[in-house]
């Protein structure tokens, strides 16, 4: 009698149990995911690990990139701060919103600068519907948490619900790791956009310690800087730990990206040319890693060209929001590129900084970049330079330094993607800077200071001399 009461008991608490948990996992399927976006800030693309990086320790990103799908052609939409995440939060291409540099577009000496820079909109206007307010529209709880650096508006003006901006990379990651705690059991999506490895460069004395008695190599021997760069891992490390100690791994797309290449100054991108405030490789190209489980492949690789206006699609669709009405998106879904359900059509993508950004008093040029439109498509990129018309043709497939400048030879893929450019600008609104500039002398030269007194401590890497003059000598005056 004991057994068949025992047997009783067993089948009723099956019959009672049975739909709750049913219930539960239907619940937990039907969530729509988490979307946790980790930026970056002046992080290169061969400053981590799983891009060759040996001086450098990212165990944490790495171990992201088996987990989920590195893109090896990512673009941040602009070669410095402000612009790059204008477009990320607004899915708009610059000449959109018309933030196009940090602060004033009128950098360096006024004899040096031939024609008169377009002006930057220093503000992201509050009539652009950021992703942020789509996703809260949509149910999702919001979060930014670090830089924001769009103007007089806050984060919690355009479409976060909380926010804090703070030096430390550890207290933004306590922040986040508090809001994934509170907002568990809701959709949420998380910004948390550090100041690693921006200046000024500082770090963990123990830290700095560790690498200075590491052996350096190649253009990479930078202590503090490689501090900085393991005090952002660790991040890293932390938001994917907690995410398994709540369970929300499976339900969470988890993004990492950078806004602009690495300092010149401080760290190299070789084999990319140039570096932070450049259009070549090296200042646009970024580490990109998305976890997904369940719908990533781990260890996927993806070499499609992707940018920064493609976010903002692609979290639409994963949240199943809508599109902002009368708002133009100018990316893709890349979700048929996560899950491995499709491919992009053949498109071409856009760089437009009509605007310029000086050099450091310590090397032999004036110029990062002058004023310069750009497009890549397919393995091919052109380059307009707006102040006297020349036109740079690059194969990115069989030189991805950008050490042969084929546009006088191939005329006509230069005429083709310089139509397609020029088609774009029309499209976009874009304003080409053309008016001369009536305060250029043509006798003044640039004179760089080998004894630049105003550096910060250790801002220069001595490695990195030749390296990072001849890419701004090839930026500057066109020879391959």
């Amino acid at each position: 009698m004991m057994r068949r009461n025992r047997f009783l008991l067993v089948l009723f608490c099956a019959a009672v149990c049975c739909p709750i948990l049913g219930a539960a996992s239907e619940a937990r399927a039907a969530r729509r995911p988490n979307i946790v976006l980790i930026f970056a800030d002046d992080l290169g693309w061969a400053d981590v690990g799983y891009q060759g990086a040996t001086y450098y320790e990212t165990p944490n990103i790495d171990r992201l990139a088996r987990q989920g799908m590195v893109f090896t052609d990512a673009y941040a939409n602009a070669a410095n701060c402000a612009p790059s995440r204008a477009c990320l939060l607004s899915g708009q291409y610059s000449p959109r919103h018309g933030v196009y540099t940090v602060g004033s577009a009128v950098r360096g000496s006024a004899g040096l600068r031939k024609i008169v820079p377009v002006p930057s909109n220093p503000n992201l206007s509050a009539e652009v519907v950021t992703v942020a307010e789509s996703l809260k529209t949509a149910g999702y709880a919001t979060a930014c948490f670090g830089k924001w650096h769009l103007g007089k508006l806050k984060p919690t003006q355009q479409g976060f619900d909380v926010a804090l901006d703070h030096r430390s990379g550890r207290v933004l990651t306590d922040k986040s790791l508090q809001f994934i705690q509170d907002q568990r059991d809701r959709p949420f999506f998380l910004y948390l956009a550090h100041h690693l490895v921006h200046s000024p460069w500082k770090s963990e004395e123990g830290l700095i310690a560790k690498y200075a008695a590491k052996s350096p190599a190649p253009g990479h021997d930078h202590p503090v800087y490689a501090a900085m760069i393991e005090e952002l891992d660790r991040s890293v490390g932390r938001v994917t730990a907690k995410l398994d100690e709540l369970g929300l791994s499976e339900e969470t797309v988890l993004w990492f990206f950078s806004d602009n290449g690495g300092v010149g100054m401080i760290t190299s991108m070789a084999p990319l040319r140039g570096a932070k405030g450049m259009f070549y490789e090296g200042g646009i190209r970024e580490p990109m890693i998305v976890r997904w489980p369940g719908k990533v492949a781990p260890g996927a690789r993806c070499s499609t060209p992707v940018i920064a206006v493609d976010f903002y699609p692609t979290f639409l669709e994963i949240a199943g929001a809508a599109p902002p009405k009368g708002q133009p998106l100018d990316g893709e879904s890349l979700v048929p590129l996560l899950t491995g359900a499709g491919s992009l059509d053949p498109r071409a993508i856009y760089w437009h900084f009509p605007c310029y950004l000086q050099s450091w008093a310590c090397v032999q040029v004036p110029w990062r970049t002058t004023p310069v439109g750009v497009v890549r498509k397919g393995d091919w990129k052109l380059m307009e330079f707006f102040e006297d018309g020349r036109l740079e043709l690059y194969n990115l497939k069989d030189d991805v330094g950008e050490t042969v400048n084929l546009a006088r030879k191939m005329p006509d893929k230069t005429a083709e993607l310089h139509a397609k450019m020029r088609a774009w600008r029309k499209q976009v609104d874009a304003p080409i800077p053309a008016e001369p500039n009536p305060e250029y002398d043509p006798s003044e030269r640039w004179v760089a200071d080998p004894d630049y007194r105003g550096r910060p401590p250790h801002i220069l890497s001595p490695g990195l001399g030749d390296h990072f003059a001849k890419a701004l000598r090839l930026g500057y005056d066109g020879r391959p």
